[in-house]
């Protein structure tokens, strides 16, 4: 046999060209790319769950904040509207003490105009005594309108149990309904509603 018949198959396959460094390198890059953009992948999940995390907290901390200023929010509400009832009952007080002082000093002061006023109303010849008597009326007159104080209206006027007291009852006269005051026997005085002293008075049956 020639020697070209005796060669065997792998002698005939032609052996594999070795690669070239510019053929290796893309191989060799793209195997270390792959592990490389996995940990990178990795890494950014991590850093979107940590700030996921984080915004989580942020919010429950707002959530938490809010809550705490409504509690206190209410709280300062309460407090305002009962600081205004305080206040407003505070003064309401107030008003009652200074108004029964008054009404007490009044009390104290009305005989003396009642035995000022019969003196206004008594005969007499001295005409300087009348008019010091009656100026002495008028000054109380306007004491008592600067005190709030007025006087209750009674002659003619329907009977009230409220602020009059009935002595007597006496007939009706032509023209006089039943039920009309005829005839003030003490005046009687109020400071705003309080009662400083029931009109006494009489009545037409």
């Amino acid at each position: 046999m020639s020697e070209e018949t005796k060669k065997t198959p792998q002698q005939e396959q032609p052996a594999a060209e070795p690669k070239t460094a510019e053929q290796a390198a893309p191989e060799a890059a793209a195997e270390q790319t792959a592990p490389a953009a996995e940990e990178k992948d990795g890494k950014k999940d991590g850093w979107f769950n940590k700030k996921t995390h984080e915004l989580e907290a942020v919010k429950a901390k707002l959530e938490a904040a809010q809550q705490e200023a409504g509690q206190t929010k209410d709280k300062l509400l309460r407090m305002a509207a009962e600081y205004d009832n305080y206040r407003k009952r505070t003064a309401r007080e107030a008003d009652q003490k200074f108004n029964d002082g008054i009404s007490f000093a009044v009390n104290q002061i009305i005989p003396i105009l009642d035995t000022l006023e019969m003196a206004a109303n008594a005969p007499t010849t001295d005409e300087n005594y009348k008019k010091g008597v009656t100026m002495t009326l008028d000054k109380a007159a306007k004491a008592l309108d600067a005190l709030h104080v007025e006087e209750i209206e009674a002659l003619g006027k329907a009977f009230d149990p409220n602020i009059m007291n009935a002595v007597q009852q006496v007939p009706a006269e032509e023209g006089q309904e039943s039920g009309t005051v005829v005839t003030v026997y003490q005046k009687g005085y109020k400071l705003g509603d309080k009662i400083v002293r029931h009109a006494t008075v009489v009545v037409a049956e």
